[in-house]
């Protein structure tokens, strides 16, 4: 079964100077203010569309690396999956890199990061994300 996720963006005034909100409207979960500096300069408490996407591909790399290794008869005790979006004005996103420490009991390193790189290549968000050319993976399994 399909499902489809919404989210809004209200902006007002040109690019440079304007600002905007985003609201997740499918799970109320908030609404974020949104603005050029904090895109290309510094935060400062504002959000920004690539630390949106990071946020995405953190938490599907995290799910489908769970998924896989579940998969395969493994329990993941903890994973924590950092995204790196990097956004260069003129050129969009340039890289996107990916940085997952786990325990999971029993996987030996070489299972570790073969499962990781699966994860890398077939979660969703990894998929829509392809056409950015640099996505690297640092996977770390802690004892």
């Amino acid at each position: 079964m399909a499902t489809t996720r919404t989210a809004k963006t209200h902006w007002e005034g040109n690019l440079l100077e304007g600002k905007g909100t985003v609201a997740l409207e499918s799970s109320k979960v908030g609404t974020y203010d949104v603005n050029w500096p904090a895109r290309a300069e510094q935060p400062n408490g504002v959000t920004s569309p690539e630390e949106l996407i990071a946020a995405a591909h953190s938490s599907c790399y995290s799910m489908a690396f769970s998924h896989g290794l579940a998969g395969k008869g493994f329990t993941v005790e903890a994973l924590d999956t950092q995204a790196d979006v990097t956004f260069q004005p003129g050129e969009g996103i340039t890289a996107i890199a990916l940085t997952v420490k786990a325990r999971v009991p029993g996987l030996s390193e070489e299972d570790f990061q073969a499962a990781a790189q699966d994860a890398k290549k077939n979660c969703p968000v990894s998929q829509a994300l392809a056409g950015v050319k640099n996505i690297t993976l640092a996977a770390e399994l802690l004892s």
